[in-house]
């Protein structure tokens, strides 16, 4: 692994992902990868956390305890802040998967008992044994006269004459004076050390007691420290699956805890990968790189062949992809618009990027390559990167040679990524269906590489312009042209002209997109405009018909009054008022309506399915309705879809009050007042007129026999003699 990340260049990048882990551990997370993914964006998306303590690894502890070993106080307290830091996470984590996750973890009340015992640093609470803060005590008097008894010795003024200065030091954890030679004079003491300057560190004998008391004391609180480190050992051993459950949990932790700090710092995504090949990457830049020109590809084919200029970014193009891929197998966070961009999920990667050639294996670059290939024939669905894969060998032979070579590798379900300058390669493998073609871009102009892309074309290696550019005399470069022949230049002068026309279609292609989409916009914003004004126009009509109602209720009550004068002047008046508001509606040429338009019926929006004649079959609301053409305005708002097998065939009634069945057999005259009842109802009527006469009263008897067995029906009966007496029927509905 730390080789494949040096040759990617990510070095830097593991080591700035190291300083976030509460200990080193693998950057490959074992389990189920869409979990980690989850729980990785569940912590993205939460307020930070405090970091985890450094603990060091406790593998060998657990294995102590195993065997019923003694762990020392340090090792212990590794569990403590581990088991403390869980509680933490405990009361901050208490919902959704990573609440569920600390749910699952249940500490032992022996274990959270013993977690009490120890303070911030490490050490046992006085307050655990009363020892504890009898001997802390002790120590902290006997420092104290220690200090003292050194002060009075500074400040006498024999001894101050060969002092190197007035400082107590702590050599080996003992207080010291540092004096010049001949001291022994003055002082009497035991010499612990040296300085640079050749002065001597000296403990004075009058500290002797003290330093043996101190010592006295340490002894004591060692024996008190072991005794308890026992005990706790021994609870410790009956908690030994939990304790290593618990270190699983806290490194698994460690691990989404660092990804999402680094995600944070660097202000990167994560990509998980998908169970496809496809590596498609949208604007991703590689970690090495400070100021990187973000790569967009779509690398769906098996094989990306990439040629071009010197010093174009296809090495780079090729670290990139590796790259990309090797951070989403490991859920490590990049540069990149996650939410375009898809990376395939490959058992191993292998980047054959180096110039294998070894003296000491007496092994030369070309034989390296095959050795290095030769590996990669008993593999299956990995992901190879190559570069300058004609190194080290005759350019033709090797042509042929790796044409059979990446074919195999095809076969066995293997995606390349391949740098080459080797032209003939590139034509021979240009018609394989699974090959693709990328060629490095050359501003002929300012005579620089652009560090982008062209695909599905060879590009030229521009070695010539590249030589003079670092420092190559043009001497020396013209006499080369023409040793290299005026036919290969042409065939590049070919080759350059088609990456310039492609280039060219290719800037057209995106200025006519561009004018399409303006132009999509304004015929948008043109039928929001249509349709704005078309409710502002059913607004107005509505007002009108409401109107009318209006009238129509007052032509009601004119057939209900018993002045046959006052009701026909009523029905006037309500007709005049009809007139008038048809004047007020002007005609609408509206265009003719075809399937797919987006139309509104009534106040509900929807799709034109079918028309046949004056007929349109339309998805509204989830719904299909069978509607008259005429009913239907067009609109500019996409509808709302649902999925729906019910058909609702509708007729829309033309509503009267009045029928006259005079004339017509019992059999006619029924089912004519039953279509006539029917749209009464679906015009809203709650009162209508029948005329029948008075004849031989076969015509009424059919009429009533009818109306009684009628289901909405509130009543019926003689008409009022000016509306026509017996030879009428009034029915209320």
């Amino acid at each position: 692994m730390e080789k494949l990340f040096s040759k990617l260049d990510l070095v830097d990048y593991a080591a700035g992902f190291k300083h976030f882990l509460a200990r080193e551990k693998p950057l490959f997370m074992e389990g189920d990868a869409n979990l980690h993914y989850k729980m990785i964006h569940e912590l993205l998306t939460r307020d930070r956390l405090k970091p985890l303590p450094e603990v060091p690894s406790l593998d060998v502890a657990l294995m102590h305890l195993s065997k019923l070993g003694i762990l020392r106080l340090n090792e212990i307290f590794s569990f403590v802040q581990i088991i403390n830091y869980m509680q933490y996470l405990k009361s901050m984590l208490n919902d959704q998967s990573l609440g569920e996750w600390m749910e699952r973890i249940l500490i032992p009340a022996e274990v959270t008992q013993i977690c009490g015992y120890f303070d911030e640093k490490g050490e046992l609470k006085s307050s655990v044994d009363e020892q504890f803060a009898s001997i802390a005590q002790s120590l902290k008097m006997v420092k104290e006269e220690m200090n003292s008894t050194l002060r009075r010795l500074i400040s006498t003024e024999k001894v101050a004459l060969y002092l190197a200065d007035k400082q107590i030091h702590y050599i080996n954890n003992q207080e010291a004076l540092l004096v010049r030679g001949g001291f022994n004079h003055v002082l009497k003491g035991n010499v612990i050390g040296r300085s640079s300057s050749g002065f001597f560190y000296v403990v004075p004998e009058v500290l002797a007691k003290l330093v043996s008391r101190e010592s006295e004391l340490i002894d004591r609180k060692e024996e008190l420290v072991y005794k308890y480190a026992k005990q706790i050992s021994s609870s410790f051993t009956k908690q030994l699956k939990f304790l290593a459950f618990v270190n699983k949990e806290f490194d698994r932790f460690d691990a989404y805890y660092a990804r999402v700090a680094y995600a944070r710092e660097k202000d990167m995504e994560f990509v998980l990968p998908s169970k496809t090949n496809v590596i498609k990457l949208e604007n991703f830049a590689h970690p090495a790189l400070a100021n990187p020109k973000p790569i967009t590809i779509d690398f769906s084919k098996q094989v990306l062949m990439i040629t071009g200029v010197n010093a174009g970014g296809k090495t780079m193009l090729l670290k990139s992809i590796l790259t990309a891929a090797i951070l989403s197998k490991y859920l490590l966070p990049m540069r990149i618009d996650a939410k375009h961009s898809s990376i395939g999920s490959f058992k191993e990667v292998f980047a054959i990027l180096d110039d294998p050639q070894n003296v000491k294996n007496d092994i030369s670059t070309f034989a390296g390559r095959m050795s290095e290939f030769s590996k990669l024939f008993g593999k299956k669905v990995a992901l190879i990167g190559v570069d300058e894969i004609e190194l080290g060998t005759d350019a033709d032979e090797a042509a042929n040679l790796f044409k059979v070579m990446i074919e195999k590798l095809i076969d066995k379900e293997m995606k390349i990524v391949i740098t080459t300058h080797h032209k003939r390669l590139a034509s021979l493998l240009a018609t394989h269906p699974e090959v693709e073609l990328l060629a490095a871009i050359y501003d002929e102009k300012s005579e620089r590489p652009t560090y982008g892309f062209l695909k599905g074309t060879i590009g030229r290696s521009y070695a010539f312009e590249t030589a003079l550019r670092y420092g190559i005399p043009q001497s020396l470069v013209a006499e080369a042209r023409v040793l290299y022949g005026e036919d290969k230049e042409k065939l590049n002068e070919l080759i350059q002209k088609n990456i310039d026309l492609e280039l060219e279609m290719r800037k057209t292609s995106e200025e006519l997109d561009a004018r399409l989409k303006e132009v999509e916009k304004l015929k948008e914003s043109l039928r929001d405009e249509k349709e704005r004004v078309r409710e502002e126009f059913d607004h107005a009509y509505s007002k009108m018909s409401k109107e009318f109602n209006q009238a129509i209720g007052e032509a009601k009550k004119a057939i209900k009054s018993s002045d046959t004068k006052e009701s026909h002047r009523l029905l006037n008046k309500a007709n005049q008022l009809h007139q008038e508001t048809r004047k007020v509606i002007p005609d609408q040429k509206a265009e003719p309506l075809h399937v797919n338009d987006k139309i509104k019926y009534g106040s509900s929006k929807g799709v034109i399915k079918s028309i046949k004649k004056e007929e349109a079959t339309i998805e509204c609301d989830g719904i299909t309705l069978r509607v008259p053409l005429s009913k239907l305005k067009r609109s500019g708002n996409q509808p709302k879809v649902h999925k729906s097998g019910v058909v609702i065939s509708k007729e829309t009634p033309s509503g009267s009050m009045i029928l006259d069945l005079h004339g017509l057999r019992a059999d006619e005259a029924v089912e004519k007042l039953d279509k006539f009842l029917s749209d009464a109802l679906m015009s809203g009527f709650d009162e209508v007129l029948v005329y029948h006469g008075i004849g031989t009263g076969k015509l009424a008897y059919a009429v009533r026999t009818f109306l009684s067995s009628y289901p909405s029906l509130v009543s019926y009966g003689d008409a009022p003699i000016n509306m026509g007496g017996y030879g009428a029927t009034l029915i209320k509905l």
